[in-house]
């Protein structure tokens, strides 16, 4: 009775909406019981704030719970599938699967931004990366909800795993700081600093920004969930406009 009463709340969107839901559920060969599930997942909080009648919630705890879910199943995969390699390696695997520009990369090859609910001024703009990637995890939370952990599992496999030859192959797993650091002093002689800029967001769902200086000279900034992904991601962007 109570999924059915939550799914009512489906009617009050226009037709083209529930349209996309299906063909949504299509694209990723997911029927999920609860609807209502996944259209808070594609739901952005901007939504919310500008439609205040609107019925559902938005997606930031799904994406604190899809977050977790991701780094566990991800964790697992790697620990059991490379048995000879050291924790650090791992580590480095781990991060170059999960991070900002992976998920935003998985988001995209779903045409992901033609489902989300944002507001009119995110839609008028080109949809961040970090819109993109926080969508990826609140659905893989909606979907570990709905379906549990080994359907969220063949989701992550089955859009994010297959990546992994890759990275191995053009070593792109190795660290992003590291990189950063050895090009710096090799060309300019000097360290990368990076400066907490901001932090955001309610204390179990915090974002932080990060700027990465060169010579005082800022470069790029970065934001994360912690202050060492807001860091990675910052020196991601400088190494980008670096190459």
């Amino acid at each position: 009775m109570k999924i059915l009463k939550k799914n009512k709340i489906l009617l009050t969107l226009n037709k083209t909406m529930n349209k996309k839901l299906l063909q949504f559920e299509k694209k990723i060969n997911i029927n999920f019981n609860n609807k209502t599930i996944l259209l808070q997942a594609l739901t952005h909080k901007s939504y919310i704030n500008e439609h205040h009648k609107a019925e559902q919630n938005h997606n930031e705890r799904l994406e604190f719970l899809g977050d977790a879910v991701l780094e566990f199943i991800t964790t697992r995969y790697l620990y059991e599938t490379f048995k000879n390699e050291p924790e650090g390696k791992l580590t480095e695997f781990r991060a170059s699967l999960v991070n900002t520009k992976s998920l935003a990369n998985t988001a995209k090859s779903l045409n992901l931004e033609k489902y989300i609910l944002l507001s009119r001024g995110e839609r008028k703009s080109e949809t961040k990366n970090t819109i993109l990637a926080n969508v990826i995890e609140a659905l893989i939370g909606a979907i570990f909800l709905d379906q549990g952990i080994k359907e969220a599992k063949q989701f992550i496999a089955q859009f994010i795993f297959y990546k992994l030859d890759d990275i191995i192959k053009s070593k792109s797993y190795q660290n992003a700081k590291g990189q950063l650091q050895e090009i710096t002093q090799s060309k300019n002689k000097s360290t990368p600093i990076y400066e907490l800029i901001s932090e955001e967001g309610p204390e179990h769902s915090k974002i932080f920004k990060v700027g990465v200086f060169i010579n005082n000279k800022k470069i790029a900034i970065g934001q994360g969930k912690s202050k060492q992904k807001a860091e990675i991601n910052a020196a991601e962007k400088a190494l980008e406009k670096i190459n």
